[in-house]
């Protein structure tokens, strides 16, 4: 048995937090609204957290790094012991207002994040409400 983690991207405003269709009826969310918004911006404003200069920016100008960090630390101890049980299911959402940047540029880090630290997990990504960025892998 494999352990899946779906990560989701979405926006409070829009769709709100996703429902977890596995039947387990939780894991994690994550607020990123308290991280400055790239989409506030002119030059941000039609582009999504998969494009460099806003992954620039959120690295570089915003606490999105440190976030991350503890992002990382807390759902690692989940996925750990997940693996250890035999779970199959965690589900892991980021929100921020639009789904747009913020959420998007968390799910696509938290992602890459997991499938080098934990290559026995099957990582799948969608973002809500870009739905044409979703990586599924």
């Amino acid at each position: 048995m494999s352990l899946h983690i779906e990560i989701h991207s979405f926006s409070y405003k829009i769709g709100g937090i996703p429902v977890d269709k596995s039947g387990n009826g939780g894991g994690f969310s994550f607020d990123c609204r308290g991280i400055l918004n790239p989409g506030r911006l002119a030059e941000y404003k039609t582009q999504t957290g998969c494009d460099k200069d806003v992954q620039y920016f959120l690295e570089t100008e915003t606490e999105m790094p440190k976030f991350l960090d503890l992002v990382k630390s807390i759902v690692s101890i989940n996925i750990e012991n997940y693996l250890s049980r035999g779970f199959e299911n965690l589900q892991i959402n980021f929100g921020c207002t639009g789904g747009q940047h913020r959420s998007v540029y968390a799910a696509e880090k938290t992602a890459a994040f997991i499938r080098e630290n934990y290559p026995a997990a099957i990582v799948t990504v969608q973002h809500d409400e870009q739905p044409q960025l979703c990586t599924d892998q």
